[in-house]
């Protein structure tokens, strides 16, 4: 069965931290590129980085360059995303998927980062 599984969010203050987890099954992540993802209350779903199939190249949307930091280890069929100086706009469900359309598989339940104090 096909499943992409985050985990990692949860409350934390402004300028803090949190690491997210996407961990898939069903098939291997090495092929592709992969995305994070977030959804914020009442807005559209966007993508916010990147990371390429062997994990060398990564982007980022302007939002959350220089504060996040993707990353995979492809041994463990996950992908990461470090999230550094957290502000209240980050607060979001966080999901992970392809890239790109063509490669997304169902989306998982996601987790929820809250940024607040």
């Amino acid at each position: 069965q096909v499943q992409l599984v985050e985990s990692g969010g949860g409350l934390v203050q402004p300028g803090g931290s949190l690491r997210l987890s996407c961990t898939a099954s069903g098939f291997s992540v090495s092929s592709y590129a992969m995305g994070w993802y977030r959804q914020p209350p009442g807005k559209e779903r966007e993508l916010v980085a990147v990371i390429s199939s062997g994990g060398r190249g990564t982007n980022y949307a302007d939002s959350v360059k220089g504060r996040f930091t993707i990353s995979r280890d492809n041994a463990k069929n996950t992908v990461y995303l470090q999230m550094n100086s957290l502000n209240p706009e980050d607060t979001a469900v966080y999901y992970c998927n392809g890239d790109r359309v063509q490669f997304w598989r169902p989306w998982g339940q996601g987790t929820l980062v809250t940024v607040s104090s």
